[in-house]
């Protein structure tokens, strides 16, 4: 059946059919004729100078076409992390050499067989210990708790993450013998990998066409540009042949980036009767071995951290420090979820200390407006109703219950105790490229194409953009083609990131389809020689003088001699502002410390919702990475700056076995600032979960005088926590 549907339709997603049935088009399931493999061959050691590399045996091995290392490859352009490394490595996972063989095993016995003679130097792992700063940051004045009667102090860890997704970085690369070559890459921005590829081999950005087909997740860290990425390029041109490289498992949890990873000094001041007076925090975060795009998600950090609060003063200093680890980026939030985190917590422990309900505590101090509301950090709330998401997420918990049933436990001594948390919030979204594209195109068939510079790795983007078409053109979403991802069929693109997609790129494609209607209607009003003035669009979707539908013209007719195009360009004012308010639900095991989320409740309002499944889909996926900071995933090093944490043996994620059924519950404060009225919808659940559950979990060990548990709240970690306030009444 043909679906026509007007926003806020539950429309299932048009992509998974495709996807279920292993029908979808991966950069794996790119595969040209006569396609060399290549493997890389990583630093072993997290900082040494390199002595010697020796491929002799490596080039020997049958079926190995090459092996490079540095010197056998010359790039255009520098970066500011080496593309391989000639004289010295600064993390476990530095590329040094590349094997290119016929068959993938012969390209791993070939890069097996280089011998790397290493010097070792000194290793930092600990951003603290560092003396080596990536970016300094500072924001207020001094003096921030000034005037506050109680002030509350606390030092937060936001651990580093590994993003981890199903598919890791893979990239084909097919020279067309003139001196173009043609790239599918799994990333979010393929216009970005476009440039910098382009710019390593010295070639026009026009003869390097990027292809971004279905991406197996991302999570922003396909949002960086990487080394491996100019290598294979460089190497494909160098052999004149098609070569393919795919990162297994190991080698993703190692050398992709990673998120997250600072410690904050946190001080909250208030009025006796819980009045916000200030927070100063002092924030020291890990940068990795390369400037990523950690530094300036401190700049992020800051500048979020009132939150929901009015809080009339805020003092921030941080800096970003080099260590010998992976180069830290973007992770679901950048930058956002660790300022939430902070005050989250901070909040919870001054409740605590004015012995006052931690929802009691918020509502004191929520944002009542007028908005657009500005901030001490310099932010310019677009619009929100903090207090509604609160007492709707207190309702649907059945908040006064929950704190009932606490009560009922302690007093019987349980061994399972009930903790509940609350994570009241906001975030911005359209971080940094708040401009986007868009075309629409009637085509002589009556199928419309549909093309915008972002790019989707699992959001439903197909989905969003036909059902807007659909409506803005009359058209069944069944005729509607999107085209995304390919820098020879879009005009230009920032990709997706800060889950600026629909807010966007939607609005852009509405501005297309408005100006396609247009310029049908001036198409009809020549054809049927008529003012374009009595030309209306009827029921059916025809268009026709006022009137007399008789001779109306289908789409089909009216594209017949040429196609309609219709081109737009897209600029918001500035980032828009969801919120939100999470209340988590644990079950702590006294006797062992293991911590069970057993309910979720999300309020996420962001702005006019196009389609309630993709909205919720996005929650529960941002809530599921959420429960895993809080409760289980952590990436270790040791002094060495090994990893210790490099496969699913050892870094815990997650299962649906750990993740609750999760509550939503619909809120909708447009925006002003986009045609839709629609904000952000893919980090808020991350965001608003993550400080939720840790806050839940302190909570149920809360009446022993426990008051603060870094995260991840693993059981030997909580139960120790229990062990420490038995033995010392605290």
């Amino acid at each position: 059946m043909a679906v026509r549907t007007a926003l806020g339709g539950r429309v299932k997603r048009r992509e998974d059919p495709r996807l279920v049935k292993g029908q979808g088009r991966y950069t794996d399931d790119i595969q040209p004729e006569h396609c060399l493999h290549a493997v890389f061959v990583r630093s072993t050691m997290a900082h040494a100078r390199l002595v010697a590399v020796d491929v002799s045996a490596a080039r020997e091995i049958p079926g190995v076409e090459a092996v490079y290392v540095a010197a056998d490859l010359r790039f255009e352009s520098e970066t500011a992390r080496p593309r391989m490394c000639s004289d010295e490595v600064s993390f476990v996972g530095d590329l040094i050499a590349v094997a290119v063989a016929s068959t993938g095993e012969a390209a791993v016995d070939a890069a097996a067989a280089v011998l790397v003679d290493y010097e070792p130097m000194p290793v930092i792992v600990d951003p603290e210990k560092s003396d080596s700063v990536a970016f300094e940051f500072d924001l207020g004045d001094e003096g921030a708790l000034n005037g506050a009667d109680v002030i509350v102090r606390g030092r937060f860890v936001n651990q580093r993450l590994a993003a981890a997704p199903i598919e890791g970085n893979a990239i084909v690369a097919e020279p067309d013998g003139n001196g173009s070559i043609r790239v599918w890459v799994s990333t979010q921005v393929p216009f970005g990998v476009r440039d910098v590829v382009a710019a390593a081999l010295g070639l026009p950005e026009e003869t390097v066409r990027v292809i971004a087909g279905d991406v197996g997740g991302a999570f922003g860290a396909k949002l960086m540009t990487y080394p491996e990425q100019s290598v294979i390029a460089a190497v494909a041109m160098k052999l004149g042949r098609p070569v393919r490289w795919f990162e297994y498992r190991t080698e993703n949890m190692v050398a992709m980036s990673q998120g997250r990873a600072l410690v904050s000094d946190v001080g909250l001041g208030a009025t006796r009767e819980g009045k916000l007076v200030g927070l100063e925090v002092n924030t020291v975060a890990d940068a990795g071995a390369y400037a990523g795009l950690a530094p300036p998600q401190l700049v992020l950090t800051s500048m979020l951290l009132p939150s929901v609060y009015d809080i009339p003063n805020v003092r921030f200093v941080g800096r970003s420090m080099f260590t010998n680890t992976a180069v830290m980026s973007a992770y679901r939030g950048a930058g956002r979820p660790e300022a939430i985190a902070i005050i989250e917590r901070a909040m919870d422990m001054l409740a605590a200390e004015l012995n006052v309900d931690p929802a009691d505590l918020r509502r004191r101090n929520l944002i009542a407006g007028p908005f657009p509301h500005a901030t001490p950090t310099g932010l310019n709330y677009d619009s929100g109703d903090y207090s509604r998401a609160l007492d709707l997420a207190l309702q649907a918990a059945g908040y006064d219950d929950l704190r009932n049933d606490q009560r009922a436990r302690r007093e019987r001594d349980e061994r399972l105790q009930l903790g509940i948390g609350i994570s009241s919030y906001v975030e911005m979204t359209a971080v940094l490229y708040t401009g986007e594209s868009a075309t629409a195109t009637a085509q002589a068939d009556g199928s419309m194409v549909i093309s915008t510079g972002t790019t989707a790795s699992g959001q439903g983007h197909e989905t969003a953009y036909s059902q807007l078409a659909s409506q803005l053109l009359g058209v069944s979403m069944d005729s509607i083609r999107v085209v995304q991802s390919d820098t020879a069929l879009v005009k230009s693109g920032y990709g997706s990131s800060g889950s600026r997609s629909l807010q966007i790129g939607g609005s852009a494609v509405c501005r297309a389809c408005i100006e396609l209607v247009e310029k049908a209607r001036q198409e009809a009003a020549r054809r049927l020689e008529a003012a374009p003035d009595d030309i209306v669009r009827f029921d059916d979707g025809r268009f026709g003088v006022k009137g007399v539908p008789a001779t109306a013209l289908t789409w089909s007719e009216l594209a017949s001699e040429a196609a309609l195009v219709a081109e737009s360009e897209f600029e918001q004012a500035d980032q828009t502002f969801p919120f939100g308010c999470h209340v988590a639900v644990v079950e702590v095991d006294m006797e062992t410390g293991d911590a069970r989320l057993v309910r979720h409740v999300a309020v996420d309002d962001c702005g006019k919702v196009l389609n309630p499944l993709l909205v919720e889909g996005q929650i529960h996926g941002g809530v599921a990475q959420g429960i895993g900071q809080a409760l289980y995933e952590e990436f270790v090093y040791d002094a060495d700056g090994n990893p210790l944490t490099a496969s699913f043996v050892d870094y815990g994620i997650p299962s649906i076995g750990e993740i609750p059924q999760v509550e939503t519950v619909t809120m909708e404060t447009p925006t002003p600032l986009n045609p839709l009225g629609a904000k952000g919808i893919g980090e808020s659940g991350t965001i608003g979960s993550t400080p939720a559950v840790q806050n839940a979990v302190i909570d149920a060990l809360s009446h022993l005088g426990v008051r603060h548990i870094d995260m991840p709240l693993h059981p030997m970690r909580v139960w120790e926590a229990i062990q420490k306030a038995r033995s010392t009444g605290r």
